[in-house]
Formats: structure tokens, C-alpha cells, sequence
């Protein structure tokens, strides 16, 4: 395996979980197969298994439900927040009643809250869901963000503000993947806060209405903390 297109093998191998990933290329080694032919099997064995993790719907709807939707979503809180830090620090604002002040700075820090709670917990849930197929619904976001900043057109704000969503939605498919598990009483007080800051009218007039569609995560973490209880107390 020494000649120059076998790294290319290697690098189409590292798709494979590392066990199989060894047991094909000892095969490979050991029935001489030459270095595109043991590239197009490799590849072919990579789909195979892809195709395999989309026979369930969880990935579906990770992709379909979450991923793509979400960032849509998500870019608009996060807009909505650099909007309202922006108005908040205007002169015009700060030279006004220290009501208006105190309004401004409680519809930031709730437009805050809610744009960290949903981002985690989009990610912690799609990271949950498709962790074989992650690759998927990364793109597809990459894919959505690229068509919001090719079209923003707000003078006032800079295009980078589309994206304060990813910090914490990364954190979020981390915690996932290193397979976190969340405290029952942890999660109901997340979706309730998340729920309660979108109800907040002082901050609902700054939000669209499908914005309630990006709760649902957050409830989805409270019924699978219940589940991995109820299944703790069983065992």
C-alpha cells in the first residue's frame, strides 16, 4: 500500500468506523487489490452504510425538521438581537426615560436568553439524533446560511451578526455527541424558560411566529430525559 494513489484509499477509508475501517484495508492488502479498485470499494461499502443509518426517522428529521428550518430560524434571533443591541446603544435611546431604558435592556437580555437556549438545544438534538449523519446536516445549514448572507441587505448591521447562533448551537451538538446525558428537572427547566421567553411580550414584538417552531427541541431533550429515566428505573 505504498503507491501514490493509496493515500487516497486511506483518506476514503477514515468514513468507516475504525474497526471495519482496518478489517477492509487488512482485505484490500491481503487480495492485492489495486488502488482504484479498492477506492471504489471502499466508497461503495460508505454508501451502503449511509443508506442504512436513513432507513429511520430520526435523521429525516434532524435534517428536514431541525437543521435546515433552524438556521433559517435561528439567523432571524439573531438578527433580532443585533437589532435591539443596536437601537439599545443608540444616543437617541440612552439620552430617553430610564423606563425606555430599562424596557430596552430586559427585551435584549431575554432576546439573549432565548437565542442561547434554542440555538443549544437545536444542536443538542440534531447531534442527538443523526449523530452517523451529522455530515448532512451540517451541510444543509452551511447551505442555508450561505443563501441568508448572500441576500442580507441591512445596512446597519453587519452580516456576521447572521451567525451568533453557531457558538452555542456547536456547543450544544458536542454535549451530544459526547453523549451528555440531561437531568430530567435540567431539561423541564430549559424547555419552560425557552417557552416563557418567546411568550415575554416584550419580546414576542421583535420575533417572527415560526419562531415557535424551534421550541420543540427543547421539549424533545424533556421527553428523552424521561425516557433514559424511566429506563434507569427498570433496570
Amino acid at each position: 500500500m505504498t503507491g501514490i494513489h493509496w493515500p487516497w484509499v486511506e483518506v476514503a477509508a477514515r468514513l468507516l468506523e475504525r474497526g471495519e475501517r482496518e478489517a477492509v484495508l487488512g482485505d484490500l492488502l491481503e487480495t492485492g487489490e489495486g488502488a482504484w479498485g479498492g477506492l471504489l470499494d471502499i466508497l461503495g461499502l460508505v454508501i451502503r452504510r449511509q443508506l442504512l443509518h436513513w432507513k429511520n426517522w430520526q435523521p429525516w428529521l434532524a435534517v428536514f425538521g431541525l437543521a435546515l428550518p433552524g438556521s433559517l430560524l435561528l439567523m432571524g434571533i439573531s438578527v433580532s438581537f443585533s437589532s435591539t443591541y443596536e437601537r439599545l446603544i443608540d444616543h437617541t435611546i440612552l439620552m430617553g426615560s430610564p423606563q425606555a431604558i430599562d424596557e430596552g435592556f430586559l427585551q435584549l437580555l431575554c432576546c439573549g436568553l432565548l437565542l442561547i437556549g434554542c440555538s443549544w438545544s437545536c444542536g443538542f438534538v440534531v447531534g442527538s439524533m443523526s449523530r452517523r449523519t451529522l455530515w448532512v446536516s451540517i451541510t444543509l445549514s452551511c447551505v442555508a446560511c450561505l443563501f441568508c448572507l448572500v441576500r442580507f441587505r441591512e445596512p446597519s448591521l453587519s452580516r456576521l451578526c447572521l451567525f451568533l447562533f453557531l457558538l452555542p448551537a456547536m456547543w450544544g451538538v458536542r454535549q451530544a455527541l459526547r453523549l451528555i446525558r440531561i437531568n430530567l428537572a435540567l431539561a423541564i427547566f430549559l424547555a419552560s424558560a425557552i417557552t416563557t421567553l418567546m411568550i415575554l411580550p416584550s419580546h414576542s414584538r421583535g420575533l417572527w411566529t415560526l419562531n415557535w417552531l424551534i421550541i420543540w427541541p427543547a421539549w424533545y431533550i424533556v421527553a428523552s430525559a424521561q425516557g433514559d429515566g424511566r429506563k434507569v428505573g427498570q433496570s
